[in-house]
């Protein structure tokens, strides 16, 4: 079995090769990255045969093709903007795709690919990382025994560092997009924009998190949830987190230089170099990253990033009013993102995933095998069930 992490170098693809090498049933995992140098040294720290690289830019077709053709399965860990020419390259080389997500409005693009890939009798499984991912799977569970849903909420929650330090826990143009960019709430039968860091939220993690202050962010299980479970009737579909995972003084540092522009993707000439302020800006908070040392220690995790996710559904169950409370909590909160992913591309080379298309992950991933496989890596899920007193 054959397996490659496109991105694997990166923040999180890292971690997805990590739990591939060490499953048994896989032969061969290829980090495909454009920075071999990394790559290498992602490597050398797992010390597996099973591990090579091979350089390739996720822009240039041809080469992307020739390099996935004979896989069984990719993990996309690029940035969600390469999700769609990814995918036109796996649809020619006839290989099984999973990525981490798509932030909301790529996600809904990736869909329109459903017939394609039904043709080519191969799967796409869209937003299988740990948020979305996780709360996709944690909502499958509740509304395949609820009779109606009326709500599903989500809270991501992180141990936020002390003080105001700026720390990225993964792709920072992601966490400027979710910053930036209008977040998408489902209400009442309409998907609506509001303003970023809105609708803010004191909610309660299980410890050692404890109370965070959450806030609506962009994020793409409310763009699959709401169609999904349509029939069942959802009126409202939501996703909040802390932050993401900076401090609340931290990310007014961070918020400050977004606001005087530098997020933004207009080129401006510089002494007649002409040059987007994202970019810049980017490239000076890439060292507010872990090592790639901190970022591969096993079991303990030295940033202390700890995380529940957790997902609400609320709905009738036998003509009685209850919530469904689903939270999956990690003492190393970077885990479950490349986890998720690997766990899916093992899934599909298996074949244990055999509709062919284009799928959001709660409609393919069976949720008490997945939460089973988290918890063999100390990613351990509960849940809880309220019921409102007559």
């Amino acid at each position: 079995m054959k397996i490659v992490v496109l991105g694997g170098a990166g923040l999180m693809g890292r971690i997805a090769v990590r739990d591939l090498a060490l499953n048994p049933e896989v032969d061969q995992v290829v980090i495909a990255d454009l920075d071999v140098n990394l790559a290498q040294q992602v490597v050398a720290i797992l010390g597996s045969s099973k591990v090579c690289v091979q350089p390739v830019n996720a822009t240039d077709r041809a080469s992307l093709v020739s390099l996935l053709r004979g896989a069984d399965s990719v993990v996309n860990a690029t940035v969600y903007y390469f999700n769609l020419s990814v995918m036109e390259a796996c649809l020619e080389a006839g290989v099984h795709y999973v990525d981490l997500g798509g932030l909301f409005h790529t996600t809904r693009k990736q869909l329109e690919l459903h017939d394609r890939f039904r043709a080519a009798g191969i799967t796409a499984v869209l937003g299988m990382g740990s948020a979305p991912g996780v709360p996709n799977v944690q909502a499958r569970y509740a509304a395949e025994r609820l009779d109606t849903v009326q709500s599903i909420r989500i809270f991501d929650g992180i141990k936020p560092p002390s003080g105001d330090d700026v720390f990225f826990g993964y792709a920072i143009p992601t966490i400027i997009d979710e910053l930036t960019m209008p977040p998408m709430v489902y209400r009442n039968g309409d998907f609506v924009a509001c303003e970023p860091l809105s609708e803010a939220e004191e909610y309660w993690f299980q410890p050692p998190i404890g109370l965070l202050k959450t806030h609506l962010s962009l994020h793409s299980e409310v763009a699959t949830l709401p169609v999904t479970y349509a029939d069942k009737g959802v009126q409202e579909c939501f996703f909040k987190i802390n932050y993401w995972g900076l401090s609340e003084e931290g990310l007014r540092k961070i918020k400050l230089f977004a606001d005087m522009g530098f997020a933004s993707t207009e080129p401006v000439e510089v002494k007649g170099v002409s040059l987007k302020p994202r970019d810049l800006f980017v490239k000076l908070m890439s060292p507010y990253t872990p090592s790639l040392d901190a970022f591969m220690a096993e079991p303990d995790d030295p940033t202390d990033w700890k995380k529940e996710i957790v997902t609400e559904v609320r709905g009738i169950q036998d003509g009685q009013e209850v919530t469904y409370r689903l939270g999956t909590l990690t003492a190393v909160g970077s885990r479950p993102t490349g986890v998720a992913p690997a766990i899916t591309a093992h899934w599909l080379a298996a074949g244990r995933i055999s509709q062919a298309g284009v799928f959001p992950s709660e409609a393919v991933i069976e949720p008490e095998p997945f939460f089973a496989e988290l918890a063999q890596r100390d990613i351990h899920t509960q849940v809880s069930l309220v019921r409102s007193l007559a």
